[in-house]
C-alpha cells in the first residue's frame, strides 16, 4: 500500500527547525517574466530560444553568486511584452532595475552583468550610456514569493495564498510569483529585493507584518531566514546580534570581517550604529534527527545548523 509522506514544510515547522541562517547565497539577480508553464528546471525546459538561453547562462557565469528566476502574475491573455528585473543585493550597493521588452529575445542585446559589475555602463545594442539606458530604477521593495509547485508541492501550497495576501497589503505591482528561491521546507518563502532579505514560514496573516517592517526600513525577525549576501555563518551571527541588541533596521549592522579558526569555527565581526564592533563565534553542526529536506527527497538527511557559541565586544 502506497503512503503519502507529510509535506516537508509541515514537518519542518512541527519539529521547530530554526529559520535562522537558511537564506540562499545570492549577490546578483535576474528576474524574467515568463508566463508559460514552469518546469522543474525552468531555463533549460523553457520555450526560450537556444540563443537566449545561452546568453542568460553567460550572464550568470559573469556574475558571482547569481540567480535567475522566472516570475509571473496571473494576467489576461491579451497582455503583451514582458518585464525583466536585474539587480544586486550586496550591502551598500543594493540596486534594482526594470526593463520592459516587446519580445524576450530582445534580452540578447542587454548586458545586465556588465551594468551590475561596473565593467561597462552601456546597454548592448543602444547608443545611450548608463544603467538607466532602456531601463528604469525600481524605487522601492519588490516582494518575490516562491510558488514553484513543479519544484516542491509546498511552494505551491503555501506560496500562492501568501502571494495573494501580499498583493492585498501593498502595491500589487511590487509582488511577483517566482520560481525556486531555495529552502522548500520553509514555505511560504518570500524574498524582499533589492536587499535580498529571505523570509520563511510566512502565512497570509503574517503578510501585513512583513510589509510594515519593510516599509519602515526594518527586518521582521520572527520570519527572518537571513540576508542573501551573507554566508550561513554570517547570517547566524547577524541574527544573534540583532536579537541581543534589538537592532531591527536593515542597515543597522555593517559586516566588519570574518575569519575561520583552525577548529573550523567562524569569527564574524559586525559594527553597530554606535561604532562598537561585536565579534560572534559561530559553530557548524548537524541536526540530531534526520528529516526529508524536500517533499521529493529520496532519503532523510541531517540538516546543517549554525549556532553562535560566543559573543564579545572587541571595540567600544
Amino acid at each position: 500500500m502506497k503512503t503519502t509522506r507529510a509535506f516537508c514544510a509541515a514537518v519542518s515547522s512541527a519539529s521547530g527547525e530554526p529559520l535562522a541562517a537558511t537564506a540562499s547565497r545570492v549577490d546578483h539577480w535576474i528576474l524574467i517574466e515568463y508566463r508559460s508553464a514552469w518546469a522543474r528546471e525552468v531555463l533549460g525546459a523553457s520555450l526560450l530560444s537556444s540563443e537566449l538561453k545561452q546568453h542568460l547562462r553567460s550572464q550568470l557565469a559573469a556574475l558571482p553568486h547569481a540567480r535567475l528566476l522566472f516570475v509571473k502574475k496571473p494576467r489576461g491573455s491579451l497582455d503583451t511584452g514582458s518585464r525583466v528585473f536585474f539587480g544586486t543585493s550586496r550591502p551598500g550597493a543594493e540596486r534594482l532595475f526594470e526593463l520592459e521588452l516587446e519580445h524576450l529575445d530582445d534580452l540578447l542585446h542587454v548586458d545586465a552583468a556588465a551594468v551590475l559589475t561596473g565593467t561597462s555602463r552601456a546597454i548592448a545594442g543602444t547608443e545611450a550610456v548608463g544603467p538607466t539606458a532602456g531601463t528604469e530604477a525600481v524605487a522601492g521593495p519588490l516582494y518575490i514569493v516562491c510558488t514553484h509547485g513543479k519544484r516542491d508541492r509546498c511552494c505551491a501550497l503555501y506560496g500562492r495564498p501568501l502571494y495573494d495576501a501580499l498583493q492585498h497589503e501593498t502595491d500589487s505591482g511590487r509582488v511577483w510569483q517566482s520560481s525556486h528561491v531555495g529552502g522548500d521546507r520553509f514555505a511560504g518563502n518570500a524574498v524582499v529585493l533589492p536587499h535580498g532579505l529571505y523570509y520563511g514560514r510566512v502565512g497570509p496573516a503574517d503578510a501585513a507584518r512583513v510589509v510594515a517592517a519593510t516599509t519602515a526600513g526594518q527586518i521582521d525577525l520572527d520570519a527572518y531566514r537571513g540576508r542573501s549576501a551573507y554566508s550561513f555563518a554570517v547570517q547566524a551571527g547577524e541574527r544573534a546580534l540583532r536579537e541581543c541588541e534589538g537592532l531591527l533596521g536593515i542597515g543597522d549592522l555593517e559586516l566588519a570581517g570574518t575569519a575561520r579558526d583552525a577548529d573550523g569555527r567562524w569569527r564574524v565581526l559586525f559594527r553597530t550604529p554606535s561604532g562598537a564592533v561585536h565579534e560572534l563565534q559561530v559553530a557548524e553542526s548537524l541536526a540530531d534527527e534526520p528529516m526529508y529536506l524536500t517533499c521529493e527527497s529520496t532519503e532523510p538527511r541531517r540538516a546543517r545548523r549554525w549556532r553562535v557559541s560566543g559573543h564579545d565586544v572587541v571595540s567600544p
